[in-house]
């Protein structure tokens, strides 16, 4: 399912960054990929750097957040047989050699063991929250490009207006059209680069957000099970 996703969702945001200069290019037939990153200016540059790491991190998280990485199953299996054999040592050392969100979250629990359950429980609980806000922190700077990139591409526009009405007034008769398009140009360029980079971010920082979710309650409910056995029985 993920290998799925990742192979329909890279294209389309690569699709999503790539559509101003598609569109510029079908409305304006003599204007150049180029022309158009240059009408930017400063702020379409920033912008278009903001996309390009953006698509990084967003390759980034969909490989390293999956629940193979955040849970191998091959640990889980040899953790969950080592705790099952009373051999906790060994476990703890496992999750040590083996740091994931999975192993982080048992390896909290299992030297509790010894405690009463509900002080390994508050262990286990305390570093699943801590757990789950290290992936929410990363996931956070997508959100920051979201909401950037608009900011950036409105500086754009008011810097455009801004240069356009200097020209009107620096102009000793009625300024001409061509006088203004660059300025225009730019103001118009840089709120479309702003908002087709803030657009697929947002889905992408929402998308991954809920992946997490997910995976994260998943596993949860993985370390729960594992710990449950060592929960009292009630005479």
């Amino acid at each position: 399912m993920s290998k799925y996703l990742s192979r329909v969702l890279v294209p389309m945001l690569l699709l999503f960054l790539s559509a101003p200069l598609v569109l510029a290019q079908e409305e304006a037939p003599s204007m150049q990929i180029s022309d158009v990153i240059q009408g930017g200016g400063a702020v379409g540059w920033m912008l278009i750097g903001l996309s390009v790491i953006g698509l990084a991190l967003f390759i980034d998280n969909m490989v390293n957040m999956r629940k193979l990485k955040l849970a191998p199953p091959d640990v889980v299996d040899e953790i969950e047989a080592l705790i099952e054999a009373g051999e906790y040592q060994e476990a703890m050392e496992l999750c040590e050699a083996e740091p994931s969100y999975f192993t982080n979250i048992v390896a909290a629990g299992l030297p509790r063991l010894n405690a009463s359950f509900e002080a390994m429980e508050k262990s286990v609980e305390e570093m699943s929250e801590e757990e789950q806000l290290k992936l929410f922190m990363k996931l956070g700077w997508l959100s920051l490009i979201a909401a950037v990139a608009p900011m950036l591409g409105l500086t754009g526009t008011v810097l455009g207006m801004i240069m356009a009405f200097k020209v009107i007034a620096t102009s000793k008769g009625a300024a001409e059209p061509a006088d203004l398009a660059d300025n225009i140009s730019l103001a118009l360029i840089t709120t479309l680069l702003g908002l087709f980079v803030a657009i697929p971010m947002t889905a992408a920082f929402v998308f991954l957000r809920n992946r997490v979710v997910k995976t994260t309650l998943e596993i949860s409910a993985v370390v729960e099970d594992i710990f449950e056995r060592f929960r009292p029985t009630k005479s």
